[in-house]
């Protein structure tokens, strides 16, 4: 059997929007419109962008501080509405960044477990995937309805027990503070992109090992990162 191409790893786990696919446009998009709905006005792009990853209720609740409970329950379930009608009529756009199809493709080893562990509903995060004709290349999913949202770990914790590895042999791929904050308290490998929604220097100071600018770069990272262990 050939050795797997990550060193020591052998848990993988990738966050979805801003990590595999650049979904601002359609969660900017549903944001405002529920917002909108709602007679508030609407949050900038920046302030959306800032949340994403996070568990819905818990990503308004920060845009709205003020507001109560039920009422970001009523904004959260908007959105959803929003997001089904996008889904059901073929408007979501999710294309996935340059390079990921060959990264996943390239972590196909029998020793290699791969992960996502998103702020998306499993319905979502389903329909992504196999959108892209992914689905069968994870092996655990981790989702907003199954799990405490970041950068609470246990999304992380769920993960590593459903495949049965230890924190030294998991890493985290995130674009957000809130991954690599995940990660570093669920004991992972932190390990943040450039091309998502929030910029290198908060992955690093969110405990981010190194950031990655491409895809590619993630193999060899990982063999560095095993080999200096």
């Amino acid at each position: 059997m050939t050795q797997p191409p990550v060193g020591h790893y052998r848990l993988v786990i990738f966050d979805c929007d801003g990590t595999l696919v650049d979904s601002q446009h359609n969660i900017i998009s549903a944001m405002q419109q529920a917002f909108g709905a709602a007679g508030r006005p609407l949050p900038t792009p920046d302030a959306i962008r800032r949340q994403v990853g996070l568990t819905l209720e818990v990503a308004i609740g920060r845009m709205l501080p003020e507001a109560d409970e039920q009422s970001v329950a009523d904004l959260a379930e908007s959105y959803r509405v929003v997001v089904r009608a996008l889904r059901a009529g073929e408007g979501l756009a999710e294309p996935l960044y340059d390079g990921i199809r060959d990264l996943i493709l390239a972590l196909d080893h029998p020793e290699i477990f791969l992960g996502v562990a998103t702020g998306k509903n499993l319905v979502g995060l389903e329909h992504t995937l196999a959108l892209h004709g992914l689905r069968e290349r994870f092996h655990t999913l981790q989702t907003a309805d199954r799990a405490l949202s970041k950068p609470h770990p246990d999304m992380i914790h769920r993960a590593m027990a459903e495949t049965a590895c230890e924190p030294a042999q998991t890493v985290m791929i995130g674009d957000t503070s809130f991954d690599m904050e995940m990660a570093r308290a669920a004991g992972a490998t932190a390990i943040g992109v450039s091309w998502g929604y929030h910029p290198e220097d908060e992955l690093m100071e969110a405990g981010a090992h190194v950031v990655l600018a491409h895809p590619g770069e993630l193999i060899p990272h990982l063999q560095s990162l095993s080999a200096n262990r």
